[in-house]
């Protein structure tokens, strides 16, 4: 295995060697991984607390059924926050692998915004555990249940809690997609702040289509996304344009 180094701009190197790169990060995040998944499986009841912490409190007790199934969806549990815990090691080998491909000026206009994608996938992370959850659980498992006899099963509980703080992660990325099309000249922030009806039509949609159905948690969810959208706009007036007018200016000194 090849000595990572640091790559820069300048330098030239073969397609072996990239290739050669590649393969050492690769190993270096499946060894993070490992280390990680062995530290999650050791703490998994600390992680159970965790996971479970949103319940009310008198529905914590999950079911499990099958031989198996305990031990499966334990080690499952744990792989999630194993990549949670690893993240920042994994993004910094990705950027550290790309970044090279950019000139100075280039990485000193990217970087601000390369830091904000892990940034905010961890506020959706902990805007869904703290606020969207506890509310979302708790009008769920106690809906009807004069008339149901409700039991949590444990594989399909952990399934929804990863779900939908994976979901509202990606969600909060927003701001970075918004940027990355105004900037690719596809669409302008006027044009944006002009078609705000549509944007939060579509905001109503995304968040009914997130795991959580009921009503109180799609009125959660459309908060932040409608702060986000407009968070955007301001991101793409102050940035997404520069290359726009960057490219104007020429032209108007041209008689």
């Amino acid at each position: 295995m090849a000595r990572l180094r640091p790559v820069a701009h300048e330098d030239r190197l073969t397609l072996v060697e990239h290739l050669d790169e590649l393969r050492t990060r690769i190993i270096v995040c499946l060894a993070v991984l490992a280390v990680a998944m062995g530290l999650c499986f050791w703490q998994n009841d600390l992680l159970l607390d965790i996971a479970q912490a949103p319940l009310p409190d008198d529905r914590e007790q999950l079911t499990t059924f099958g031989v198996t199934e305990p031990f499966t969806t334990t080690l499952t549990v744990s792989a999630y926050f194993a990549i949670l815990l690893s993240l920042p090691i994994l993004l910094y080998q990705l950027f550290a692998y790309i970044l090279p491909a950019f000139s100075d000026q280039e990485r000193r206009t990217v970087m601000p915004f390369l830091l904000l994608i892990p940034v905010l996938f961890l506020a959706g992370v902990a805007f869904a555990y703290f606020v969207v959850m506890p509310p979302a659980l708790s009008f769920l498992t106690d809906f009807n249940d004069d008339q149901l006899n409700i039991q949590l099963r444990a594989r399909e509980y952990y399934s929804f809690f990863v779900t939908m703080l994976a979901a509202m992660g990606l969600i909060f990325e927003v701001p970075m997609a918004i940027l990355a099309v105004t900037r690719l000249g596809i669409v302008t922030p006027d044009q944006l702040a002009q078609n705000r009806r549509y944007a939060i039509l579509v905001i109503a949609v995304v968040a009914m289509l997130l795991p959580s159905v009921d009503p109180i948690t799609m009125l959660i969810e459309m908060i932040p996304l409608i702060v986000l959208f407009e968070l955007s706009i301001l991101l793409a007036r102050a940035f997404g344009t520069s290359g726009g007018r960057a490219a104007s200016e020429p032209s108007t000194q041209e008689p």
